[in-house]
C-alpha cells in the first residue's frame, strides 16, 4: 500500500456553532476555534474537520448552503478563516471542510433564479416536475419530498428539508459549480474534504433511485479528476451503504475517495422496521464487534477505514456503547476498542471529555429540523408514538445530543462564552464533565485520550498501529473484543471487556508489557478477572 501523509493522523470534528463563542453572541465562531488551537494541539490531533461554515440561513445548521464560496457571518469573515488555516498550520494542524453537493439552500441565488420561470437557465439546476414522482417517497426530515411552487405550477424535489432543494446532477453545470467551489477552497489551503451524503448525487428520481444510482461513481470520479484529485488532501464520504459500496468508493485505482464512514454500528440501535431512531432498540455489542471485524477484513488489504463512534448526527458514544454507571471506564474502553484498529481515527468534539446525551424538558428545547419533522409525522400524524416515548427516543438518539455547547469549564455557560444565552441548551452535567477539570485529573477521560493518541503515534509502535495487519481473536465471544495488530515481527494485542460485568479471562499469548490500560491494576498472570469495561493494550513477546 502506498503510504500517505494522513495515514497516521488523528482527525477532530468541530461543530463550529457549538465549539467556542468568542464574541459572546450565543453562537460559536471561527475566532473561538482559533482560541482553542493550543488545546487541540496538546490533545494530539492533526486535522480539524469543520462542519459547513459557508453562508447559510441555518435551517439545517449550515447543511443548507446559500453561497459555497463565502463565510457565514455568524461564524466570522473570510479573513478569520484564512487566519484559522494559517494559525493551525503553525501547529502542524490542517483544516478539512464539509462539502454538501447533493443539495443547497432555497436562499441560494441559484434557486431564487430557478423559481422565476421555467425558461430561466437556473431552473435546470434543480429537480422540477409537473407532478410528484413516486410520491410515496418521503423526506428524511418528515413530510413530503416534493414542494409545490405556485408561480411555476411545478414541484421540486428535496430529500431533506423543503429549504434544501436537491441539485440536478444531470445538468453538467452543477458538476462545474461544485468543482469550482472545491477548487476555490483548495487554493485557500484546505487539506481535506468530508462529502455529505455523497451516495445521493447519482439519484434517478424518475426511476425511484435515491442513492447509489448508476451514474454515481462516474460523477465522483469526475469530481476527483477536475478538482480535489489535483491536490494532496484527505477525503472521506458520508455514504450510507454496505461493505461493497465502501469498496467501490475507496479502491485506490478508482480515483474516488480515501475512505467512507460506515454507519452499520452507530445506527444499529435504530428500529428500521418502525420509525428508525425515533423507535430505538438496545445495542447489540456482538453485532457491532462483528461489523467492525467485517470492515477491517474487507477493506484493509485493498483500501482504508475511517474509525469513529460519534459525529454531529449521532447520540454520544457512552450512551450508546457504554454505561453511565461506568462512565469513565466505558469511555476509555470504547476509545481503545476503536482507535487501535487499522484506519484513520475521527474524534468528535467533546467525546474526549466524555460528553453525554442531554435530556431536554420540552420539544421546543430541540433545535433540530429532523426532530420537529418526525414529531409531526409520527406523534401528531400517524399517532404511532406517544409524546413521552418520542421524548425518550430523542434523549437516546436525537442529533442535538451531539450539538450542545462544548463544556470547557465549571463556570457560567460551561465556559462556552461569557454569559449570553447559547443557541442550544448546555448539558447541566458541565459541573463535573468539563475540559479544565479533566486536564487536572490524571485519571480523566481526557488524559486517557491524550495517552492513547501519544501511544498510537509512538515511533516504537506507530507502524504496527498504522500499517500492521488486523486479526480478530476469540471471534465468537459476545462479551470480549480481542484483536491483534502485527507488523515486521512486532505484535500488539488489544483486549476489551465490552460489558458492564466482571469476566474471568485467560490471556492466550505471552505478555511482554502493558502499553495502555484503563484500570490501575497489575497484570502478572495469564489468569485475569476483567473488570467492567476494562481495556488493555499489550505488547506480546
Amino acid at each position: 500500500m502506498e503510504k500517505k501523509w494522513w495515514h497516521d493522523k488523528f482527525v477532530y470534528q468541530i461543530y463550529p456553532k457549538s465549539f467556542k463563542d468568542d464574541n459572546n453572541d450565543g453562537i460559536g465562531d471561527i475566532k473561538g476555534i482559533i482560541s482553542k488551537l493550543d488545546y487541540l494541539h496538546d490533545l494530539g490531533v492533526d486535522i480539524l474537520w469543520l462542519t459547513p461554515f459557508f453562508t447559510s440561513p441555518m435551517v439545517d445548521n449550515g447543511y443548507d448552503i446559500a453561497d459555497y464560496c463565502d463565510i457565514n457571518p455568524l461564524f466570522g469573515t473570510m479573513e478569520d478563516m484564512e487566519m484559522l488555516i494559517s494559525e493551525a498550520k503553525k501547529r502542524e494542524i490542517y483544516i478539512m471542510m464539509d462539502m454538501v453537493a447533493n443539495h443547497c439552500s432555497s436562499e441560494h441565488r441559484w434557486f431564487k433564479e430557478a423559481i422565476k420561470s421555467k425558461d430561466n437557465p437556473y431552473h435546470d439546476y434543480f429537480i422540477f416536475r409537473d407532478e410528484p414522482v413516486h410520491p410515496e417517497h418521503k423526506s428524511c426530515f418528515g413530510g413530503e419530498a416534493w414542494e409545490y411552487v405556485e408561480s411555476l405550477n411545478q414541484y421540486y424535489f428535496h430529500e431533506f428539508a423543503k429549504e434544501q432543494p436537491d441539485l440536478n446532477f444531470d445538468n453538467p453545470k452543477i458538476m462545474e459549480e461544485i468543482e469550482n467551489a472545491i477548487n476555490f477552497w483548495m487554493k485557500k489551503g484546505i487539506r481535506g474534504i468530508r462529502f455529505d451524503v455523497i451516495h445521493m448525487i447519482g439519484k434517478e428520481i424518475d426511476n425511484g433511485i435515491y442513492g447509489y444510482g448508476p451514474k454515481l461513481h462516474k460523477r465522483v470520479q469526475e469530481l476527483y479528476r477536475t478538482s480535489y484529485g489535483n491536490y494532496d488532501i484527505i477525503t472521506v464520504g458520508e455514504a450510507w451503504g454496505n461493505l461493497n459500496d465502501a469498496l467501490d468508493f475507496t479502491l485506490p485505482e478508482r480515483n474516488e475517495l480515501n475512505m467512507v464512514f460506515q454507519f452499520e454500528c452507530t445506527s444499529s440501535t435504530n428500529d428500521n422496521q418502525r420509525h428508525g431512531k425515533f423507535t430505538p432498540k438496545p445495542i447489540d455489542m456482538k453485532y457491532c464487534k462483528d461489523t467492525w471485524i467485517k470492515y477491517q477484513n474487507g477493506l484493509n488489504s485493498k483500501s482504508w477505514n475511517a474509525l469513529f463512534v460519534e459525529n454531529h448526527d449521532l447520540g454520544r458514544c457512552i450512551n450508546r456503547f457504554g454505561s453511565l454507571d461506568y462512565m469513565k471506564e466505558s469511555a476509555k474502553a470504547i476509545a481503545t476498542m476503536i482507535y487501535f484498529q487499522k484506519g484513520t481515527p475521527y474524534i468528535y468534539q467533546g467525546q474526549e471529555i466524555g460528553m453525554l446525551n442531554i435530556r431536554m424538558d420540552s420539544l421546543s428545547d430541540y433545535n433540530d429540523v429532523e426532530v420537529h419533522g418526525a414529531y409531526k409525522d409520527y406523534v401528531l400524524g400517524l399517532k404511532d408514538i406517544t409524546h413521552e416515548d418520542f421524548m425518550e427516543a430523542c434523549y437516546k438518539e436525537a442529533r442535538d445530543n451531539a450539538r450542545t455547547p462544548f463544556q470547557w469549564e465549571n463556570s457560567i455557560n460551561a465556559g462556552f462564552n461569557l454569559g449570553t444565552k447559547p443557541w442550544l441548551k448546555i448539558n447541566p452535567n458541565y459541573t463535573f464533565v468539563n475540559a479544565l477539570d479533566e486536564l487536572k485529573d490524571p485519571n480523566s477521560i481526557l488524559n486517557y485520550y491524550k495517552e492513547l493518541i501519544k501511544l498510537r503515534k509512538n515511533p516504537l509502535y506507530k507502524d504496527t498501529f498504522v500499517y500492521g495487519t488486523f486479526t480478530a481473536l476469540d471471534i465468537d465471544n459476545k462479551d470480549i473484543f480481542l484483536y491483534k495488530r502485527e507488523y515486521n515481527h512486532q505484535t500488539i494485542i488489544i483486549l476489551v471487556n465490552m460489558m458492564d460485568k466482571k469476566i474471568p479471562y485467560t490471556i492466550p499469548f505471552e505478555i511482554d508489557k502493558v502499553l495502555l490500560k484503563n484500570y490501575n491494576k497489575e497484570y502478572d498472570t495469564k489468569e485475569i478477572l476483567l473488570s467492567p469495561y476494562e481495556a488493555i493494550v499489550y505488547l506480546v513477546k
